[in-house]
């Protein structure tokens, strides 16, 4: 599927030290909430912005004697997530509980799949720039409960805690360090995000904490990562530390910038990193330590004995991989070969779902460029301007697609287009009837044409010699003509009569 991807591995990114230039070795756990109307182990509700409280099972409350039934549905979105990536399916996984106490989190541990994923090993390919791509291996994805939310700002006295995501299903997909500088990391949560959306296992929100990464950082001595990739010894690379919880593309790159920054500092000064957990703090622009392996808790992972292990079957697998949307490198693929576009231009109609499925609609049975051209420049143009999505656009793929029709029959010409594209963002309507409502139809009439060229050339004499002396004024007239017509006057038989005219 990804054959069409011929491209060279970028090279890392190195930060000039006082001592000695280093590199960056980055790996990313994402946890990535299931799209599903219902919780891992409960039938209770997903839904976001629902009151405190409103969305809890008495299994997600640790009610005395409930216990968890799995979700098909969330198993069938991480396999669909698993054969997106390219990855291994395990048909058989298990679970485990992560004990430890937090007020969040009533059963007092979290239901996961360390030791047993669902999915194995996969990879990614990111973009990095025409040619330019780098590939980042998975190394498994596992199911996951999430925990609650604790609410420390509403009382100066008191916490408080909703409940509402308490079992919401999570799917956790970890990178191995093959990422080598923030863009990197940046573009490759950016293209994970929109397999997600693409496949809708995720609906990617990551302002509702939907989509967050536990970003890695290490640095290392130009040549060690090379020494780590042919040994897979972990020992060439240096001493990482974990950044939790980061929700924005932009931070993700601003921390990790940091953190290099900040262990090469150490390190240059004799000291050790110590292996750790921080936090981002976007307002002073630094990382801060959360709390480092010596205080980690003791987790006492054990398989769960209220879930027995999970088996699934081949051919289970095998009809859901049957039901694949195409991904976004196929479509992007699909859209350069079939429909002549740009890499460019089709990397732009490709990076949300819904702007693809929108350009679909507009160039089925008409020209691609013509499509690209308008949805890119001009409708996506206009809805940046108004602070809008293609879901809240107030001009629908068909009404666009009308407007390109009247365009190639040559009923409107470009100008046109635009003053009848205006009308239906403002005030809707079909474009063809718009036309022809409000005598907007372009003038083809070789004999009307040549009528206003005869007159606007008999008026102005002394332009007319200066034309046959320069023929790049002649371009003049043709603005007078179209000005004269109202701009319904066919440009191409415009410039050809003016010329003809003139030429004479």
């Amino acid at each position: 599927m990804l054959d069409h991807l011929d491209f060279t591995t970028p090279d890392p990114k190195r930060i000039a030290g006082a001592t000695s230039d280093w590199e960056l070795v980055i790996g990313l756990e994402v946890h990535a909430q299931v799209s599903s109307n219902a919780k891992l182990f409960s039938g209770a509700s997903t839904a976001f912005g629902a009151e405190p409280n409103s969305n809890v099972a008495f299994v997600d409350a640790a009610m005395p004697g409930m216990l968890p039934v799995i979700n098909e549905f969330c198993v069938a979105q991480a396999v669909k997530t698993g054969l997106g990536l390219m990855a291994e399916i395990n048909l058989r996984s298990a679970f485990d509980r992560k004990n430890y106490f937090y007020p969040d989190l009533p059963q007092g541990y979290q239901i996961s799949q360390l030791y047993h994923p669902i999915v194995g090993e996969g990879e990614i390919i990111i973009d990095m720039g025409p040619g330019v791509g780098r590939k980042v291996r998975i190394e498994r994805i596992h199911l996951e409960q999430d925990a609650g939310k604790s609410i420390h700002d509403m009382d100066p006295n008191m916490s408080f805690v909703d409940f509402n995501r308490t079992g919401v299903a999570l799917m956790e997909i970890v990178s191995r360090p093959d990422l080598r500088g923030p863009e990197e990391a940046a573009a490759y949560v950016a293209k994970l995000r929109q397999i997600l959306r693409y496949l809708g296992t995720c609906d990617g929100n990551m302002q509702n904490g939907n989509l967050r990464a536990d970003v890695n950082v290490s640095v290392c001595k130009p040549g060690d990562y090379e020494r780590y990739q042919e040994t897979q010894d972990f020992s060439h690379l240096g001493t990482r530390c974990e950044i939790k919880n980061m929700n924005s593309l932009r931070f993700i790159q601003q921390a990790i910038e940091y953190e290099a920054r900040r262990q090469i500092a150490i390190i240059e000064d004799g000291g050790e990193i110590v292996q750790e957990t921080r936090l981002y703090d976007p307002d002073r622009g630094e990382t801060r330590s959360m709390r480092s392996k010596e205080e980690a808790h003791d987790y006492r992972y054990f398989p769960d004995p209220d879930l027995l292990p999970l088996e699934i079957e081949q051919a289970w697998v095998d009809a859901i991989g049957a039901d694949m949307p195409e991904l976004p490198d196929a479509k992007k693929a699909r859209f350069v070969k079939e429909l002549g576009l740009s890499e460019y231009d089709a990397g732009v109609l490709t990076a949300e779902v819904e702007n693809a499925d929108y350009f679909e609609k507009v160039a089925a049975g008409r020209d691609g460029k013509a499509a690209a051209n308008w949805v890119i420049n001009e409708l996506f143009g206009r809805l940046n301007k108004e602070d809008l999505t293609i879901e809240t656009s107030p001009v629908s793929a068909a009404q666009l697609g009308g407007i390109i029709d009247l365009i190639a029959k040559g009923d409107i010409s470009g100008k046109i287009a635009k003053d009848l594209f205006e009308i239906v963002w403002t005030e809707g309507g079909e474009p063809a009837q718009i036309v022809e409502a409000r005598g907007m139809k372009q003038v083809t009439d070789l004999g009307e044409i040549e009528k206003v060229v005869d007159e606007i050339i008999a008026a102005n004499p002394a332009q007319v010699e200066k034309a046959k002396q320069n023929p790049k004024l002649a371009g003049w007239f043709v603005g007078q003509v179209l000005k004269a017509t109202g701009g319904k006057a066919n440009p191409a038989a415009v410039n050809e009569l003016v010329a003809k005219k003139l030429g004479g």
